[in-house]
């Protein structure tokens, strides 16, 4: 068991994965991150995070996919998705699916750590406070 809550990012742009994880390490929470959801489902069977940040937006599998992947195998683990394309179809995709949150590219890094917070609460996580 972790002391502390781990969040995994999918994003397939190296600097936002760096800039995230640095984020929330300073939050006292732990970071993996995976550059592609490809990646994040070969990973994913190993162990599960405690919130799971996806970009919408990556080659390969979409975020919205993994997404949807997600939760038809009913799992528990909040999702928030980022994106720099806002659109309305992938808002309400995002919804569909049972998004925690929507935010958008550039990400406000306190609004980023309250909705993991908030995402993790209400499933019934741990939080890092």
């Amino acid at each position: 068991m972790r002391d502390r809550p781990l969040i995994a990012i999918v994003d397939d742009d190296a600097s936002v994965c760096r800039a995230l994880s640095r984020l929330i390490r300073s939050a006292r929470m732990d970071t993996e991150t995976f550059n592609s959801a490809g990646e994040f489902m070969e990973d994913g069977e190993n162990h599960e995070p405690d919130c799971l940040i996806l970009d919408i937006q990556m080659p390969g599998m979409t975020g919205l996919e993994l997404g949807d992947q997600l939760a038809a195998r009913k799992s528990r683990v909040p999702v928030i998705f980022i994106t720099a394309h806002d659109a309305p179809a992938a808002r309400e995709a995002a919804s569909a699916s049972g998004a925690a949150a929507y935010l958008t590219k550039p990400v406000d890094d306190q609004l980023l750590l309250d909705t993991i917070g908030k995402a993790m609460k209400k499933r019934g996580t741990r939080s890092s406070g």
